[in-house]
Parts: C-alpha cells; sequence; structure tokens
C-alpha cells in the first residue's frame, strides 16, 4: 500500500464520532490552556499523558493533535486583547494585535489571527503530507552511525539556539542524558547507579520526569506572581464586549495581505519547525522580520498592523506541520510539544523512525487527519462560536485550576509505574527544574536528552562494538559525516544569525 494511500485512509477515523468528540475536546483543552498565560499546550499533553493508559492509541493522538493545533492558535488570544502572549510563540502576534485592540479593533485582530493560523497550520500540514515518501527514503537510508550522529546533531542544534546561553542548554542536555543512566544498562543488563534501591533498577520512567518538568515546576512558578496580576487581567475581561460578526477582517485587508504573503510566511514558519527546539517562536520572528522587510509600508509594522498579525500567526502554526518531521522520520522531536507526543507513542510501544514510516504509517498517519482537520475546520469555526467568550477564559479561578493541575500530575505520575515511588520523582524533578529555569536553563534540551538519551547510547555503543572501539567510524560513514558537518554548518549559521537578531 502507497505513502498516500495510507495517509488518506487515515481520514476516514474522522467519520467515527468518538473519535472526532475526541479531537473536539483536546481542541477545547489547547485553547483552554494555550490562552491562559503560564499555561501551555506542553502542560496539557503532560497531564493528558496518563491517561492515555486507559485510551486507543487513535484517541489519544487526535486529542494530542488537538491540543498542539488549539495551543499554538489560542496564545494570540490574550496577546491581541491584554497584550500577555497565552503562549511563546504569540509573543509577535501581540506587537500589532494589542495595538489594534487600542484602537478598539480587537475582534478583527483576532479575525485575521485566526485566518492566517488556519492558513498556515492547513500548509503545515500539507508539506507534511507531501514531503512523507521523501523522508521514508531519507530514515532508511541512515544506518546505525548516522542515527548516533543525528540524535547528536539534534543536541548540538538545540543547544546552539540560545546564542550565548548555549553553556546553559548544554548543561541540561547532559544532565538529561546523565538521569537516562540510572537503572539497568541499555546494552547490557548491568546495574548502574542504583544504589541498592529495588525502586531504581527501572531507572527513572520519562513520565514523573516529563510531569515534573513542565506541571509542577510550572505550578512552582505561577506560585511566585502576584494574585494582582491576575485581578488586572480579569478587570481588563471583564469590560471587553465582542459581537460575532465583529470577527470578520475586511476582505479588502485579506486581499492586501494577498495568498503570498500567506504562502510565504507558513512556509518559513514550516522549515524552522523542522529545526529540532525551534519551535514557533522562531518561526513567528523570522516570518515577522522577513514579512516587514518585504512590505511595503514598513512602517506601520508594529504600531497596529494587520499584516504583522498574518505573518507571525500563518508562520508559528505552519510549525505544528514542520515539528512532526523529525520527530516521525528519526525520533527526534522538533520542539517541547512533539517532545510529549514522543512518550504518548512510547506509551503504546511505537518508537517514531523508518521502520515505523515505511511498514507501519498507518499507526501514526493518524495525526496528519487530526492535525488539518483542526486547521481547516476547528480553528475558524471555534472563532465564530465561541470569540465572544474567548477573553473570560482568563477570569478561571486560578486557585481551583492549579489545585486540580497539581492532583492530576501527582495522580499521572503514580498510574506510569503504580509507586509511590515515582511520584516522588515527579516532586524532585519539578523542584529542581523550577530553580534551574529561575536561573534561565531550558526545560526543552533537557526532556530531549531524557527521552533520547538510552536511544543515543545503545546506537553509540553498538557502533563501537562493531568496530572495535574505532571512533573514526563515525567519520568514515557517509551517512553519520554528512551530519556531523551540517552540525557544524548550523553552529554557524545560528551564530551569524543570533548576532543578526541582537542588532
Amino acid at each position: 500500500m502507497s505513502t498516500f494511500t495510507q495517509i488518506l485512509q487515515s481520514f476516514t477515523l474522522l467519520a467515527d464520532p468518538i473519535l472526532l468528540f475526541t479531537l473536539v475536546i483536546g481542541f477545547g483543552v489547547g485553547v483552554i490552556f494555550g490562552s491562559i498565560p503560564g499555561l501551555t499546550a506542553t502542560l496539557a499533553i503532560v497531564l493528558l499523558l496518563p491517561m492515555t493508559y486507559s485510551m486507543s492509541m487513535n484517541a489519544a493522538l487526535f486529542m494530542c493533535m488537538g491540543i498542539y493545533m488549539a495551543g499554538m492558535y489560542s496564545g494570540s488570544i490574550t496577546a491581541i486583547t491584554i497584550n500577555i502572549p497565552g503562549a511563546p510563540s504569540a509573543a509577535m502576534t501581540g506587537l500589532d494585535g494589542h495595538e489594534m485592540m487600542k484602537k478598539g479593533l480587537g475582534a478583527r485582530a483576532l479575525g485575521h489571527a485566526t485566518l492566517a493560523s488556519a492558513i498556515g497550520g492547513t500548509i503545515g500540514v500539507l508539506l507534511l503530507i507531501a514531503v512523507s515518501p521523501l523522508a521514508m527514503k531519507l530514515a532508511l537510508m541512515i544506518r546505525t552511525p548516522g542515527k548516533a550522529s543525528l540524535i547528536l546533531f539534534a543536541f548540538i542544534v538545540i543547544a546552539s539556539l540560545d546564542g550565548k546561553r548555549w553553556p546553559k542548554s548544554a548543561f541540561m542536555i547532559i544532565l538529561g542524558l546523565a538521569l537516562a543512566t540510572f537503572g539497568m544498562g541499555v546494552v547490557r543488563p548491568t546495574q548502574r547507579f542504583t544504589f541498592g534501591t529495588v525502586a531504581l533498577l527501572d531507572g527513572f520512567d520519562f513520565v514523573p520526569v516529563i510531569i515534573g518538568s513542565f506541571a509542577i515546576a510550572e505550578l512552582l512558578t505561577q506560585s511566585t506572581i502576584s494574585n494582582a496580576d491576575f485581578k488586572r487581567m480579569s478587570d481588563e475581561a471583564s469590560g471587553l464586549k465582542i459581537k460575532r460578526r465583529d470577527f470578520l477582517p475586511p476582505w479588502e485587508q485579506v486581499k492586501s495581505v494577498g495568498i503570498w504573503r500567506y504562502l510565504k510566511s507558513a512556509v518559513i514558519g514550516y522549515f524552522i519547525g523542522v529545526l529540532p527546539g525551534a519551535g514557533g517562536s522562531m518561526g513567528a520572528f523570522v516570518s515577522y522580520a522577513e514579512g516587514k522587510r518585504s512590505s511595503k509600508h514598513p512602517e506601520l509594522y508594529g504600531t497596529g498592523h494587520y499584516e504583522g498579525i498574518a505573518c507571525a500567526e500563518a508562520a508559528n502554526n505552519a510549525v505544528c506541520g514542520g515539528a512532526l518531521v523529525p520527530m516521525l522520520t528519526f525520533g527526534i522531536p522538533g520542539d517541547g510539544v512533539t517532545a510529549i507526543v514522543l512518550g504518548v507513542l512510547m506509551v503504546y510501544g511505537v518508537i517514531p523512525g523508518p521502520e515505523i514510516l515505511s511498514k507501519q504509517l498507518y499507526l501514526v498517519a493518524p495525526m496528519y487527519a487530526a492535525l488539518l482537520f483542526a486547521a481547516v475546520v476547528l480553528i475558524p469555526l471555534s472563532l465564530f462560536l465561541l470569540g465572544p467568550y474567548y477573553i473570560k477564559i482568563v477570569k478561571i479561578n486560578r486557585l481551583v485550576l492549579y489545585s486540580s493541575i497539581a492532583a492530576i500530575s501527582l495522580t499521572g505520575a503514580f498510574a506510569s509505574t503504580y509507586t509511590v515511588f515515582q511520584m516522588f520523582v515527579a516532586l524532585g524533578v519539578g523542584v529542581l527544574v523550577f530553580f534551574l529555569r529561575a536561573q534561565k536553563y531550558p526545560v526543552v534540551p533537557f526532556i530531549l536528552a531524557v527521552l533520547l538519551g538510552p536511544l543515543f547510547e545503545e546506537y553509540f555503543r553498538r557502533v563501537l562494538s562493531i568496530s572495535e572501539n574505532n571512533p573514526l567510524i563515525f567519520f568514515t560513514e557517509i551517512d553519520s559525516l554528512v551530519f556531523l558537518v551540517l552540525a557544524v554548518v548550523f553552529v554557524i549559521f545560528l551564530n551569524k544569525f543570533n548576532k543578526q537578531i541582537k542588532n
């Protein structure tokens, strides 16, 4: 069965009312978490992770994709209305969106953001589907030395993305790799760092580590924020009165943006999403900068110009499709959300990579259908039905919200292995990450290392075993050499790019 045939067959799953309901629920949860400052789509999927034990894999993937697309889109809601991005990827949207809000055009700004998000998300998924056959052929050409170098390449790229803060990213990667060595050896069944404790024989399960890194650490961070800030957001939300017809952007403005600008922004976001660790924030920034450079009226950017909203939102939603490419092709997440989705797949014993794409594509193809449906149907439909109530989301009682998240998080950590030890792992990791985040240490490199550490060790030790401990094999095998050269090229490129951003 051809690749496209398997992908097209996955769209028939949308006819299943239970799966469709799951997708809609996931989208709704993503909107709530994406639009409340401090909560993210990543946190929403982290809380979903323990629930996947009682769900079918298709249902879990549908819900994850709904959360992913909604979380990327809904960050623009509070960015536009109260100038506080619900998600980091919406920071560029707020530059023009909130200026339009202050001019009394907030609903129109939300309309432009929704249209651009739907277009960008759709193009991103279509590009994902289009490159699947090529990605599968490429993945099949990579042998064990290449796989080890590919993971090393991902570590180097994600560390380099932070510019001058790369030592902190490198430290988090090393910390994650160290944590992945606890328990029984990957290649040989020997105990490592168990300290005579039976609970450590299986090492640290990735579910409580993920819950601690995102959920517990975020709760501790939110506890340091004054209630006055949330009261101010709630008061501002209470004063907004928006009607459904106000969301429709004028055709003249849509025509002024032009299909080429939407397409270019989406393509930029897609290819930045392919880079491990880049994410929607970088996609939106690069697209916004390019839009301003090529605009006939660059002086209007940042003053309430709808073109700026279109560029940023088309790009950050296209990132969703791009970030799935390295995750599905090589098992390397493109951003924080796909790192958690990788964890969801691991719960079901599915390890993304060449074998899955070539022999069992039907296992992951439902993700394509869910993402496309969310972009084409759910984003515009949700604005029409719920737009006037979107801003009211920030009025949710934070004490009830965060206490509920804490309870779900600890229950989920326990459910991963049904041991109290994993609850303490989640708490311990959460406290550690909280203090590290306070010192500006990034979390995604840590999670990436925890998830990919065992695979990296397995490939690395297997290659050394085959080559009789000769490390030169990484430079003599063409697939491995390509990734090592790419790592050097990306370090040089990103160094120049970071200097341009600073300027």
